[in-house]
């Protein structure tokens, strides 16, 4: 799994977004916003996770103190998750967390204009939904988030 930061105003204010981003579909599995940068919207963003955190093998993402402090440590230890960070300075050692941030601010943070946060988090949880059972991708052959996992469940079965 990996993940970053976007930023997006509302109301003349700063607040951040943070997906989790699933390196085997490309699928958001976790996902929140909130006005301040900091670990508990890291930790927000795993609780929206469905299933087992267990079942998550490693995290990557930047060197961000949001991402490495002694807080996502404790969650990470929790459910025994690695923790892989970028070298310093190199956007492209998280290049699918950019990559993913760089069409979500093109496709929904640009496109819209929040009232509150409560809208923020409404509009993120339907572009979430969006992205992962409708907008293809052509590093999936042009499918789908979850249409890529149930056909590579279709062959291990």
């Amino acid at each position: 799994m990996v993940s970053d930061l976007t930023y997006v105003k509302i109301q003349q204010k700063w607040h951040y977004i943070c997906v989790l981003i699933d390196l085997f579909n490309r699928e958001i599995i976790g996902h929140s916003a909130c006005p301040n940068k900091d670990a508990a919207l890291i930790s927000r963003a795993f609780a929206t996770v469905e299933g087992n955190l267990s079942d998550i093998q490693w995290f990557h993402t930047d060197r961000g103190s949001e991402f490495k402090n002694q807080d996502m440590d404790e969650l990470l230890g929790t459910f025994d998750i690695g923790r892989s960070l970028s070298m310093k300075g190199c956007l492209y050692d998280n290049a699918v967390a950019e990559a993913t941030y760089k069409v979500m601010n093109t496709e929904f943070v640009n496109q819209m204009n929040f009232q509150s946060l409560h809208h923020l988090k409404l509009e993120l949880y339907d572009y979430v939904n969006w992205f992962n059972k409708h907008r293809i991708h052509g590093t999936l052959g042009y499918m789908t988030p979850i249409q890529y996992k149930a056909a590579a469940l279709k062959k291990v079965v």
